[in-house]
């Protein structure tokens, strides 16, 4: 008897099949580097006992996109290879679970580093600013805490709804009113789609505000030691550390927009459009986190002595 595998079993499209390849490819890579960060940052909390409040942040940001990524890949593979299993809603309850959890800590981390790296770096004589200045290194544990206790609790909150709207789908008989069905499901729709993007505005309103006031203290300063004539190398700094937070704030934005046309694609048929996005968000995690390799000077340093290593190695064979 001759095995086959039926269309539903094994449905496969050419862009599905480069999609499939190109995200692997970016999760292969966005975890390599995540697990650097983590290895580089543990080996020195061993050796020193302790982590500044920067480490803090990179490390909790580098535990929750690993996941993140893997699950990530996990859904795409499984709804290109083998979507039937989605329909088991064990497997997709969880897949959605944990994707939805990671993805907001992954975007409330971030939004804190870009929050920290603002009051950390930039000068306003602001008595509230100056507050945080301060206080900021034992605020960062709170904060980290808050942001998982929140991701948490909006990933359960949405995912409830998504549960009782599956569960209204599926008892809704003929004994029930049409209209009625459908009224209640818009509005857990409306719900559970108002809880997400309330996640996206609100970290991207934070990364704006911090990034918007550090570009401009950072002008402004470049601006000051210009007009001193001061050395030639510290403007080049400041210019090199403009054009990484400007850089980041053009990646954050599109990830936003991809974020929110998520919600959009969510109720309509997959296409090339609703691909190209799945591409980018998953290849953004990789991206920002080797821009934050490249400029801290711990993992840069960490990052080339390897590079050196196997280099040498391969020269040597």
């Amino acid at each position: 008897m001759e095995a086959c595998h039926s269309p539903q079993q094994f449905n496969v499209t050419s862009y599905g099949a480069i999609t499939v390849a190109i995200i692997t490819l970016e999760v292969f890579a966005g975890l390599w580097i995540n697990a650097f960060i983590i290895c580089v940052l543990c080996i020195a909390w061993v050796k020193k006992k302790t982590l500044n409040s920067n480490e803090k942040i990179l490390l909790l940001l580098g535990c929750s996109r690993i996941p993140f990524l893997c699950f990530a890949w996990v859904y795409h593979f499984i709804s290109k290879i083998y979507p039937n299993f989605l329909h088991v809603q064990t497997i997709l309850q969880l897949l959605a679970s944990f994707s939805t959890f990671f993805n907001y800590s992954n975007l409330w981390v971030s939004a804190c580093l870009c929050g920290f790296y603002c009051i950390k770096i930039a000068n306003f004589r602001n008595s509230f600013f100056i507050y945080l200045k301060v206080k900021i290194d034992r605020m960062v544990p709170w904060l980290l805490l808050g942001s998982g206790i929140l991701a948490l609790a909006i990933s359960v909150i949405i995912n409830v709804l998504n549960e009782t709207l599956q569960r209204n789908n599926i008892t809704s008989t003929c004994q029930e009113n049409f209209w009625e069905v459908t009224i209640r499901n818009d509005k857990h729709f409306f719900s559970s789609y108002f809880l997400a993007g309330l996640v996206f505005t609100t970290s991207f309103m934070v990364v704006i505000l911090a990034a918007v006031s550090l570009l401009f203290s950072l002008w402004r300063h470049k601006r000051t030691m210009q007009t001193n004539s001061m050395k030639d190398l510290s403007v080049d700094a400041h210019i090199r550390a403009m054009k990484s937070v400007l850089s980041f704030l053009v990646m954050y934005s599109i990830n936003f927009v991809c974020l929110v046309l998520t919600i959009i694609y969510a109720t309509k048929k997959e296409n090339i459009m609703a691909l190209l996005i799945y591409i980018y968000l998953c290849a953004f995690p990789g991206v920002h986190s080797l821009i934050l390799i490249f400029s801290n000077p711990k993992l840069e340093k960490a990052l080339l002595k390897i590079v050196a290593s196997v280099k040498c190695e391969f020269l040597m064979k």
